[in-house]
């Protein structure tokens, strides 16, 4: 029961990430999964898992009003259940992404029941009520908050005695072919951030780091540092290039060019 609440808080929280917390990054699976481990003792698991599913989902955002799967709840359930189950990964993917598409329809409720009290504060506001819009910015706050802790813990009480009769009852074909999908999803969670970040000026410096991986055997944080020095001298060099090309062109006048420009402010 202990170990039930406190994960359906550490989702209940998770999804309050970039709410009412700001954009911290608290909500994604990598971090979540952390404090998942902490609580049932598998600290060492749960960082495991969590990265796993972090890879799945690192390309997933809310742009617009498209809601994504919420990986928060997926992430939290499917880390505690494979951690209790200790099949690892497998279980871990068959239960987090299903369990993320299906809390996905419960977030959309939550958006539509919320709209109610954003009007309700629109009417607050037209009468200077202030206590009353900061009550109507709260409640929508505590419904995503309870759109995750509920299922979490509910999932929690069913799985803590059960889970393992039903992780038994799957045949190992099942669960290795799970197991070979959660090295193959990684890529499709690459591929989802590519499509955003992609571009042809940016090509080439994407082949340059994976060339040297794959061919000088170079760790990925290498890359990653080599890939940082080369954008801080290329920053520089153009940086440099252009206030001297600014300065040329506009002699004594490059003060200007700070306050003055191609938009008419008028």
């Amino acid at each position: 029961m202990v170990n039930a609440i406190l994960i359906g808080l550490v989702a209940g929280i998770g999804i309050l990430d970039e709410r009412i917390f700001g954009a911290t990054l608290f909500g994604r699976p990598i971090f979540l999964s952390i404090f998942v481990g902490l609580i049932l003792g598998n600290l060492k698991q749960g960082i495991i898992i969590g990265a796993q599913l972090e890879l799945v989902w690192m390309g997933i955002a809310g742009i617009g009003a498209a809601t994504p799967p919420d990986y928060v709840t997926g992430g939290v359930i499917g880390t505690a259940l494979a951690i209790m189950s200790g099949k690892g990964i497998g279980i871990a993917l068959a239960i987090a992404v299903p369990v993320a598409v299906l809390a996905q329809s419960l977030g959309i409720l939550v958006r539509v029941i919320n709209l109610y009290f954003s009007h309700k504060a629109d009417g607050y506001a037209e009468k200077a009520n202030f206590k009353g819009v900061t009550l109507m910015l709260w409640i929508p706050a505590f419904l995503f908050f309870l759109s995750t802790f509920i299922p979490t813990f509910l999932a929690m009480l069913l799985g803590a005695t059960k889970i393992n009769i039903i992780v038994n009852a799957i045949p190992k074909l099942i669960l290795d072919g799970l197991t070979v999908a959660g090295n193959l999803l990684p890529a499709v969670g690459f591929a989802l951030l590519l499509d955003m970040l992609f571009s042809k000026k940016m090509m080439v410096f994407f082949f340059l780091g994976f060339l040297t991986a794959s061919y000088f055997k170079v760790d990925i944080t290498a890359v990653a540092l080599i890939g940082t020095c080369i954008a801080i001298i290329l920053n520089t060099f153009f940086s440099s290039s252009t206030s001297q090309g600014n300065g040329k062109e506009n002699g004594d006048d490059e003060l200007n060019t700070l306050t003055e420009g191609d938009i008419d402010i008028e």
